[in-house]
């Protein structure tokens, strides 16, 4: 499997971009990957990349985007930081990689049992990493089952799983809303934005839509 020319990159559809991911994922469940030659792919985009996504997702080490979505060098650009937030270093990278580089869709891909998630559900405070729960702290008070305060920590998987979900949700409305270059990209119908949820059990991907109104389990 070759990478990605500026040709076959620019006939894509950002529904065509899902599909590959889909496809994708559904190798890497089955563990029937494509076969490529990386070293020969190394060679093909040495003069250029043509990613047709980019994926913004967390640091756990289990899941690396390139992996769970069976893709090679050069065919995704990949943004991770812990619990697959948004700032504006971020925004900035994927104004990059839609208005200048050219990739036609947006996964952000949470994912179950995700320690960022379970440390701002706790309300964790430790160093840089309390600014950084802070940001994810908005999906937590969002989820609003259950009420029961004793059952609103990481000892809950329901309720980890409901803001991990409630967080992307909210990442995948921010990004039109706080850039206006992928806002207004998303509105031409040049690219897509959409949720993906990655279960560390299985290697599945369940791409959303997510509800306006989640609630975690009680």
């Amino acid at each position: 499997m070759h990478a990605h020319t500026q040709e076959t990159r620019d006939s894509l559809l950002p529904a065509d971009a899902l599909r590959l991911l889909k496809e994708g994922n559904a190798r890497f469940v089955s563990n029937s990957r494509a076969d490529r030659n990386l070293l020969q792919q190394v060679s093909e985009t040495r003069d250029g990349q043509f990613p047709f996504a980019a994926v913004l997702s967390c640091i756990d080490s289990r899941t690396s985007a390139e992996l769970v979505f069976d893709q090679g060098l050069g065919d995704i650009f990949s943004c991770r930081i812990a619990g697959n937030f948004l700032n504006d270093d971020i925004l900035g990278s994927l104004e990059f990689a839609c208005h200048v580089a050219g990739a036609r869709l947006i996964v952000v891909l949470g994912h179950s049992r995700c320690g960022a998630i379970k440390g701002a559900c706790d309300g964790v405070e430790l160093g840089h990493l309390t600014g950084m729960l802070s940001k994810i702290r908005p999906a937590v008070d969002a989820v609003e089952q259950p009420t029961d305060a004793s059952s609103r920590t990481s000892a809950n998987g329901e309720f980890v799983e409901a803001v991990a979900a409630e967080n992307v949700r909210r990442v995948v409305e921010a990004i039109p809303e706080r850039s206006q270059i992928l806002g207004e990209m998303k509105s031409s119908d040049a690219i897509d934005i959409v949720g993906g949820f990655y279960d560390v059990t299985d290697g599945s991907v369940k791409f959303l839509p997510v509800p306006s109104s989640i609630s975690g389990g009680s």
